[in-house]
């Protein structure tokens, strides 16, 4: 029986719903975020030595990281779902999403996270530094870099309704993050239609609906 070991509001909640779009039944132990850190448990380290999620066990294996897991059970349990023939420019443009959505898309919607909360945490005193530190980041990389982005993206749906083709595939799952992301925290908007229309159809996706019954409050659906 496959395990998630389940983190709140993580990316943990992408691979329910691959789960459930593959039709595998699983289990989920829950864990929850330190209210005040928003850090992981400390006994996520007992199942992994960086102590963070997701994290799956399946027949005596434990595999970390989002990309690693969808294409260990697409592979294994997709039976031709979810991903392109191998072999074939659609699965090397799949390929190369599936890796994009971490690689490339998250880390400065990352960096825009922890600068947002700079100001925020550090002590009176300080905070006007901070905020001026804070703010030259913000303006001089890391806004322009989550707008380029997003551009990106939202031109590649122009070619297509899915971002590998006209076939959603388990790329379209792994990048429902980065993008629940920008829209909750980093101005995804209607200025970018073809994204905007692309969470609307992840989130009525049957499947979608039910990973979210399974796995709990998630509070990035706010899009």
């Amino acid at each position: 029986m496959i395990t998630v070991h389940h983190l709140n509001n993580s990316r943990s909640q992408r691979i329910l719903w691959l789960l459930e779009e593959l039709g595998l039944e699983y289990d989920i132990k829950r864990y929850e975020r330190n209210p005040e850190t928003m850090l992981a448990p400390e006994s996520l380290r007992q199942v992994h030595p960086l102590g963070k999620s997701p994290v799956i066990t399946d027949d005596g294996l434990t595999l970390a990281e989002s990309g690693a897991i969808v294409e260990y059970l697409v592979d294994r349990y997709g039976n031709g779902k979810l991903a392109p023939a191998l072999d074939t420019p659609e699965r090397l443009r799949y390929t190369y999403w599936l890796h994009y959505a971490e690689g490339s898309a998250m880390p400065p919607l990352l960096l825009n996270l922890v600068f947002n909360q700079v100001e925020q945490k550090t002590p009176f005193f300080l905070r006007p530094i901070a905020g001026a530190i804070a703010g030259r980041a913000q303006s001089s990389f890391i806004q322009p870099q989550i707008a380029l982005h997003l551009d990106y993206m939202e031109s590649e749906l122009n070619k297509a309704e899915w971002f590998v083709n006209d076939s959603f595939t388990a790329a379209d799952i792994q990048l429902s993050f980065p993008l629940e992301e920008a829209a909750t925290r980093a101005g995804l908007a209607a200025s970018r239609p073809k994204l905007m229309a692309f969470l609307e159809r992840i989130h009525a996706r049957p499947a979608y609906q039910r990973a979210l019954d399974r796995g709990g409050k998630y509070d990035l659906i706010g899009t």
